[in-house]
């Protein structure tokens, strides 16, 4: 649709605080890049957007050409949805201002704020937002979709966080979405995704944060059983305070991995403890030491350097394909599942990761209760999450490393729950949502998409739409 962009619609271009880029201006190919180097897409026009006003002059340019429209944020999806061929790009990253009231536990942030960018402004002050666990993933996709991170078993999800959000609407209002104004918005976008707006600003409730305890531990395949045995007795019965991960991958070269296991496929767990530091190697190490790991590496670290530990090992414009679902059990028919696909995955760079969740994701935290507007986001009492996540750099690998993760994942079938965790769908699905959230949920967000974006502008993520109305979706 690149041919729409002739003379006509250059007369009629909107005025930007930021610039408007066409496929053949300078700059356009590095701008249209994202995370994930499978897709190469190539948009209509990308307007950088400096601030709301410009966000909504390019969706009114949008209208006007009858263009789609996606939104960009960090670029750091799965499943690249924040680009598509033919249509407007919406893009956010210019805009990555945080504010932060120390005194209120209090911060604003702009939509194309990464995690690190929420990170350097509050962790200094002792404070934090909890969010994922790679800090170049982009703040908006992450708290729109939902939010795991280190800090949810204490705190909740990052969606849990938002208490308003600045919305440019599909037809180019800017609305204010909080307790008090647009509460069904607001609940929509707590887990929603990006089917309501374009969200220029959040202002974000911060979690006290000091110094945390770190442990990872590292065992052969041939222990696995033991250790997962141990890891599922400790995780199903830790506090709080703590949050225990555990993941197959091939083993790098860090000082401390024995020479035996590097390059070979092994089983790492590992614990952040959130209490005092001095408490740590008793409430995590101790308690994992049967069987003993092949290396371990403890320490007190800043908060900061725990959401960065991730950074290296999922970088820009490697190939990515995920696939995720929830599990009821960490038993020994899933174990054993879980080690075959370790022993055959195709690429050294993937990985299966695994978690017990629950915690503050499924109850109240402590103080601060949640304000009566609550959110959109499934599946809250699954017990456990497993994501096989291929990663290659070469194409012609592409149909081997997607065919492992989809058969890592169904190798779990008879364990799963059902459901999955809408920033981990790789593909953009029809019915994909009805599923994902259920039928009486998806009616209440499709009476919200009807109210806030009738004509289903905004159909670029997993789609929900408008109650009553039957629109496509961009495939």
């Amino acid at each position: 649709m690149t041919e729409l962009l002739t003379a006509p619609s250059v007369a009629t271009a909107p005025r930007l605080r930021g610039s408007l880029l066409r496929p053949d201006s300078p700059g356009y190919d590095q701008a249209r890049r994202i995370w994930n180097g499978m897709y190469d897409r190539r948009p209509a026009f990308i307007a950088r957007c400096a601030d709301a006003g410009d966000v909504a002059a390019a969706l009114r340019h949008a209208r006007g050409l009858d263009l789609p429209v996606t939104v960009r944020g960090g670029g750091h999806n799965v499943a690249g949805l924040c680009i598509a061929d033919g249509a407007a790009l919406i893009d956010l990253s210019p805009m990555r201002e945080v504010r932060v009231d120390a005194a209120a536990r209090i911060a604003t942030a702009q939509g194309g704020c990464l995690l690190g960018d929420v990170d350097a402004a509050t962790v200094p002050l002792g404070l934090a937002c909890p969010a994922g666990v790679v800090s170049h993933t982009g703040l908006g996709g992450l708290a729109l979709g939902g939010g795991y991170g280190w800090l949810a078993r204490k705190w909740g999800l990052t969606c849990d966080h938002i208490l308003g959000a600045e919305v440019v609407l599909a037809d180019g209002r800017i609305v204010h979405a909080s307790a008090d104004e647009h509460p069904e918005l607001l609940w929509a976008l707590r887990g929603g995704g990006g089917n309501f707006g374009v969200v220029t600003r959040f202002t974000l409730r911060l979690r006290p944060v000091d110094r945390i305890y770190f442990h990872t531990a590292v065992y052969p395949l041939r222990e696995a059983v033991g250790a997962l045995a141990a890891y599922r007795e400790y995780a199903e019965t830790q506090s709080h305070d703590m949050h225990a991960v555990g993941a197959f991958k091939h083993a790098g070269q860090a000082v401390w991995i024995p020479r035996s296991l590097q390059g070979r496929p092994a089983l790492f767990l590992s614990v952040a403890w959130f209490g005092e530091p001095h408490l740590g190697y008793e409430a995590t190490a101790a308690k994992l030491s049967t069987p003993a790991p092949a290396a371990t590496a403890s320490g007190v670290m800043p908060y900061a350097a725990l959401q960065a530990l991730g950074d290296h090992g999922e970088p820009h414009g490697h190939r990515y394909y995920t696939k995720s679902c929830y599990l009821t059990e960490l038993t020994d028919g899933p174990e054993q599942a879980l080690i075959d696909a370790a022993e055959t995955s195709p690429s050294q760079r993937s990985s299966i990761d695994f978690e017990f969740l629950r915690g503050a994701i499924s109850e109240p935290a402590d103080g601060d209760a949640p304000d009566h507007v609550g959110s959109a986001f499934p599946h809250r009492t699954a017990p456990y999450q497993c994501t096989a996540s291929a990663q290659w750099t070469e194409p012609v690998e592409d149909a081997a490393n997607a065919a492992w993760a989809r058969a890592t994942v169904d190798a779990l079938g008879p364990w799963q729950q059902g459901g999955v965790y809408v920033n981990y769908l790789q593909h953009q699905l029809p019915g994909a949502a009805e599923e994902l959230y259920g039928a009486e949920r998806y009616a209440r967000l499709a009476a919200v998409k009807r109210d806030y974006d009738p004509y289903n502008t905004f159909r670029g993520h997993q789609n929900i739409r408008p109650a009553g109305q039957q629109l496509a979706t961009i495939r």
